[in-house]
Parts: structure tokens; C-alpha cells; sequence
């Protein structure tokens, strides 16, 4: 991996210029070398090129779309993958998530808070960035649930022996929530649990924060074979947010 920057290489994939340069110098100013591509398919190649810690990539492109773009990287690269879009329906934001994004951030967007939304994923990846100072979920090792093992150190989860394969995020989230086992967990706590307010945009937990949590556990269950209806494992807490309990 090409470390020149300080945290290592980024790479921005949008082809709107002065967005591109916006991302870019966000990048910049935290320490990353950035490499621009106004395409997908050059994003492409770009990721392949220098395998980048973190890659923004917008949705709308002249080529292939952002999906697409994420698709194919996820067959070479683990890097944290930011989605930006002025879209804001949740079936784009679940294909952006489906596709193998880590987060997905609507535009407009301040600065302040995509830097602290992309920290917030570099620190939950394992990558080197500024000490936390919100918890991260805890919990010290494997625990068998009904069939379902979650085991926190090595970040991986078994069901019924076979691995299911988690985005950094709804890990995150699976882990804080089997943690809280039989305690419900309010969707504005796993919010912040995601998205710490430690760089002081401004960041109260809002609608849109809230609805990207659910896309995840959404994401989470469809992965664990979980219906909302009859959850073996998440159950919903009308009007707050969701309970892990043993199937």
C-alpha cells in the first residue's frame, strides 16, 4: 500500500470538479494523499493502483455507476468505502450498502462532519487514526447464541458454523447489540456508537442517521437469515430501537 501521506493514500471518485476538490482537500488537511478520478472506471483502476486506506465514491457517474464501481472493487480491495449522493430514497441507499459500501453520505455535506464520519470507519476498520473517545462496542470474545457466535476479537461471525461475511459496520452494530443482550439499544445510541461527535460539527443524532442504522440492521438480519416479522435474533422495540436476544 502506497503510504506517502501521513494515513496513507485516498482515492476520490466524482466527477462533479469542485466536489472533487472539496473531498480532496478534507482528505489532504487529515493526512491522506489523495488520488482524484472524475470516472468510474479510472477509480477503478486508481483503487487497484495504490490500494487506498479509505475511497469516496459518488453514486452519479459519467460510466458505470457508483454501485458498480464499489462492486468491482470489493473483488480486489478492503478499502473503507464512503457513497456520496444527492439521493436520498432508502432503496439507493440498501444497493449502496448491498454493493459493499461502509457508510453512504448524502450531499450537501459539511466538511467537519464527513471528516469525522470517515474517521469514525478508519477507527472501527482497525486502521491507525486519532484515539477514539467514544466506546467502542465491547464484549471479549466468542459467545454462542442459538447457532449465532460473534466473536469481537478476531471480528468475525459464525452461524450454524458457516462464516457470514459482515461489512465493518454492521458488525459494529451486531457486536454492540448481542453485547446488550436482552437490553434494547436506541437506534440514536448506535448512531453515536457509529459517528462519535468527537470533532464537534455539530452532530446531534438525526432522521437520516437514524434511517441509515435501520438500512444496516436491515442488512444485518437479511445476512443472519432474520425476519422482522419473526426475528430469531433482532427484535424491533417499536418507537426505539432494537433488542438481541438468544433464538
Amino acid at each position: 500500500m502506497d503510504q506517502s501521506g501521513g494515513r496513507g493514500v485516498a482515492v476520490v471518485v466524482e466527477d462533479d470538479d469542485l466536489i472533487r476538490e472539496v473531498i480532496e482537500v478534507i482528505l489532504q488537511q487529515a493526512g491522506f494523499t489523495v488520488h482524484p478520478a472524475a470516472t468510474g472506471a479510472q477509480g477503478v483502476a486508481l483503487v487497484k493502483a495504490h490500494q487506498p486506506v479509505v475511497t469516496t465514491v459518488d453514486v452519479s457517474l459519467p460510466d458505470i455507476d457508483g454501485f458498480e464501481v464499489v462492486r468491482r472493487v470489493r473483488t480486489f480491495s478492503d478499502t473503507v468505502v464512503v457513497m456520496l449522493t444527492a439521493r436520498v430514497d432508502e432503496v439507493d441507499t440498501l444497493m449502496g450498502l448491498e454493493s459493499g459500501a461502509d457508510e453512504y453520505v448524502t450531499k450537501p455535506f459539511r466538511p467537519r462532519e464527513l471528516r469525522a464520519r470517515i474517521d469514525a470507519l478508519l477507527r472501527r476498520s482497525g486502521h491507525l487514526v486519532p484515539a477514539p473517545t467514544a466506546p467502542e462496542a465491547p464484549a471479549p470474545g466468542p459467545d454462542d447464541d442459538g447457532g449465532l457466535v460473534v466473536d469481537t476479537a478476531r471480528r468475525t461471525v459464525r452461524l450454524g458454523g458457516e462464516p457470514v461475511h459482515l461489512t465493518r459496520t454492521e458488525f459494529v452494530l451486531l457486536a454492540a447489540l448481542h453485547d446488550a443482550r436482552g437490553r434494547p439499544v436506541p437506534k440514536g445510541d448506535l448512531a453515536r456508537l457509529l459517528w462519535p461527535d468527537e470533532h464537534g460539527y455539530g452532530g446531534d443524532v438525526t432522521e437520516a442517521d437514524r434511517r441509515t442504522v435501520e438500512v444496516h440492521v436491515a442488512n444485518v438480519r437479511r445476512k443472519l437469515g432474520d425476519s422482522p416479522t419473526s426475528p430469531r435474533f433482532i427484535h424491533t422495540v417499536r418507537g426505539l430501537g432494537y433488542r438481541f436476544e438468544s433464538a
